[in-house]
């Protein structure tokens, strides 16, 4: 597999867990509305559900808004820029992305999901290790690393063909 097709196997496979996830989340919602209102007794694991799938939702949608470089911040540096200098400062960018999801979300989030793994924390309703939930840290973090290493690899494509 070459480069681009991996790339639209992991757009896919993002897009597919974003879709059901949000499938996933209208139909809880809709469950607690139909629990709460019609039937008067209130399920009791609903909101929590909602708030887990409200946090996968927006890591990995961050991710794979990432990956198709709608960050506000990357297009308001490179506006002014052109020729050799937008190249340099896009790697740039991408190096500190990359290291930023490095340090902060991989490192950092494992050790938060271990960290509540060995604690044995559980939710409090779900009855689930709090740590399942923390693991979309890391995991958005690697798919930011993935996109940054993707968008390297694009810059210095143009750079060559420049």
């Amino acid at each position: 597999m070459n480069r681009v097709s991996v790339r639209r196997a992991v757009d896919r496979s993002l897009e597919t867990a974003l879709i059901l996830i949000m499938a996933a989340s209208v139909l809880n919602v809709l469950w607690q509305v139909f629990t709460r209102f019609i039937l008067r007794n209130p399920s009791s694991f609903t909101e929590e559900l909602a708030r887990y799938l409200l946090i996968w939702v927006g890591l990995l949608g961050a991710s794979y808004a990432s990956g198709k470089k709608m960050h506000l911040a990357i297009t308001v540096v490179l506006e002014g820029l052109k020729g050799k200098m937008r190249l340099g400062a896009e790697l740039i960018i991408q190096a500190c992305v990359f290291a930023f999801s490095l340090l902060v979300m991989v490192v950092g989030g494992f050790r938060l999901a271990a960290m509540t793994f060995t604690l044995k924390q559980i939710s409090a309703a779900l009855r689930i290790p709090l740590g399942y939930v923390y693991l979309v840290i890391p995991l958005s973090g690697l798919l930011i690393m993935f996109y940054a290493v993707a968008a390297v690899l694009e810059t210095l494509q143009k750079g060559r063909e420049a």
